[in-house]
């Protein structure tokens, strides 16, 4: 064998060699390019895309700092939610909507539990969108995924 094949030879070997890492390595990019592609613009994480409520909402966005302080009378609808997670944009609407019907009554409101920790662990929240009703300060319902309009306002109106 001379100098020329035998040189063949080993990158022939190196390259079998190194099949499965530039086979992960293929992979790994084609799931990088896929999830850049389908969170352009979606405020994934490192962005700095906050959703809140539309100008002239009824739903009060709150913070830890008043969490207390809003519960604490009357009947309040809260919604723990983050900004990355699918079904809370799901539920946005439909929170819309419970505040558009019943918001006069009781107090709609959202937490995102990315910037508001420590009401999210108080309450035990534990998945999200979770719904907790509170009627003066404690929780008397409390409902974990998406729910419907109908299934929210009547639980509501439960505890007017």
């Amino acid at each position: 064998m001379n100098i020329k094949q035998q040189n063949n030879q080993e990158k022939e070997n190196f390259w079998s060699k190194t099949r499965p890492m530039q086979i992960a390595v293929l992979v790994i990019a084609v799931a990088i390019g896929t999830m850049m592609l389908f969170n352009r613009g979606n405020g994934t994480a490192g962005n700095t895309f906050t959703e809140i409520s539309p100008e002239g909402s009824m739903v009060l966005n709150i913070t830890d700092d008043i969490f207390e302080e809003t519960i604490s009378a009357g009947v309040t609808l809260v919604d723990f939610w983050a900004v990355w997670c699918p079904p809370c944009r799901i539920q946005n609407p439909i929170i819309e909507e419970v505040a558009q019907e019943i918001g006069e009554f009781a107090k709609i409101t959202k937490l995102d539990v990315d910037h508001n920790p420590r009401s999210a662990s108080l309450n035990r929240v534990q998945n999200i969108p979770t719904l907790i009703i509170y009627k003066d300060g404690k929780q008397v319902e409390r409902f974990v995924g998406v729910q419907q309009k109908e299934t929210l306002i009547a639980a509501i109106k439960n505890h007017l």
